[in-house]
């Protein structure tokens, strides 16, 4: 696994100005978002801890949202290669609207794709990889078709996690696709309030930190060590920039990673199998907070695909940065590091090992 720096977190969003550059200070904005990306990976994780029992809870199949990407789309996508496992984009949204408007996750308008991931599971189900795309970003991004039908020109230097909100989530994978010629098989969101209630399913998760945290932005007060953090603490662990490295986008996401892991660590440590009323409580609220890919959008589709993950294990997953450079025209935004994005990318097509030349990016976020 990829050693995962003492993080820092950003609590900016997509507005003018605010990015993952170096240090700059943001206004606050009520310490919104963070950690929805956790969740969704457990969307393709957690159904081989049930395993079987999903199918029992036929009543909570209508929870789970499907978007028909493949139809969005259309053919203008990656080749779909022998060799190239399962690639899986996960997001996390956020959205104000709802449960998640009590989260005190701030007041901006509409949803963004907060975090995203996509999740690289090789033939043979045994190690994932999961790539971290920092949402300062800047891409291009391909001709869309938009939610109403509509089509949306292409652009140039548009910030990533702003596509989910102009054009919806069909165009956020096409263009996930396009920088990096990996085809999805699968999409995965995930919004803010259904991390809480799922953390909160299942009692909390552990996590150790080596410093004192004390941030008034987010409201998290640790001290160094170890702690039991229930559902809203979760949250304001994994949305903390203030007092820990650079308060940059880039280090939030060695946290999220770090969060990650003790989260899927802690599902895989319950039995569910033994405990049906757990094991529904669980489900209802990760399907309740779930929108997929229409392939997925069914309990018992979501919990066939996960039962073929049995195998992958949370302590041996390796978690990656897109490597990204500081942008030369604006040093609070990033662009993809080469060779080594496209290094990395090159791998996870090829259903490879990751060289460890693409696990170091040019931009730190000050870790």
């Amino acid at each position: 696994m990829s050693h995962v720096p003492t993080p820092q977190l950003s609590d900016s969003d997509a507005a003018p100005g605010r990015g993952g550059g170096r240090g700059r200070k943001r206004e606050r904005t009520g310490g919104r978002r963070r950690g929805r990306w956790i969740l969704a990976s457990l969307a393709v994780l957690v159904a081989a801890g049930g395993g079987t029992a999903y199918w029992l809870y036929s009543g909570i199949d209508g929870n789970i949202k499907g978007v028909d990407i493949d139809r969005a789309i259309g053919d203008d996508r990656p080749e779909k290669l022998p060799t190239s496992g399962q690639n899986i984009l996960i997001l996390g949204s956020d959205s104000r609207a709802g449960a998640n408007a009590k989260l005190n996750t701030g007041t901006v308008s509409g949803a963004r794709s907060d975090t995203a991931l996509v999740m690289h599971i090789p033939e043979g189900r045994k190690q994932a990889v999961a790539v971290s795309i920092p949402r300062d970003t800047l891409v291009t991004r391909p001709k869309c078709t938009s939610p109403h039908g509509s089509t949306v020109a292409s652009a140039q230097r548009v910030m990533f996690n702003s596509i989910y909100s102009q054009v919806g989530p069909a165009c956020v994978v096409k263009t996930v696709e396009q920088m990096s010629g990996v085809r999805m098989d699968h999409y995965v969101e995930v919004d803010f309030a259904g991390f809480k209630d799922l953390v909160d399913a299942i009692g909390g998760v552990t996590v150790t930190v080596d410093q004192d945290i004390h941030d008034s932005s987010s409201g998290l007060d640790l001290t160094e060590g170890t702690h039991r953090l229930d559902g809203t603490e979760s949250l304001q662990f994994v949305r903390t920039r203030h007092g820990i490295g650079d308060g940059s986008d880039l280090g939030r996401i060695g946290l999220q990673q770090q969060f990650m892991i003790a989260l899927l660590a802690e599902i895989q440590k319950q039995d569910l199998l033994g405990s049906p009323v757990k094991a529904y409580k669980i489900a209802d609220k990760l399907t309740a907070a779930l929108t997929t890919d229409s392939e997925l959008a069914s309990l018992t589709k979501l919990a066939e695909f996960g039962r073929s993950l049995n195998g992958v294990n949370p302590s041996t997953m390796e978690t990656i940065m897109l490597p990204v450079a500081y942008d030369k025209v604006d040093p609070n935004r990033v662009v993809a590091a080469e060779p080594q994005a496209s290094t990395l990318w090159k791998a996870i097509r090829a259903d490879a090992t990751v060289p460890e030349s693409t696990k170091k990016s040019p931009a730190t976020g000050g870790s």
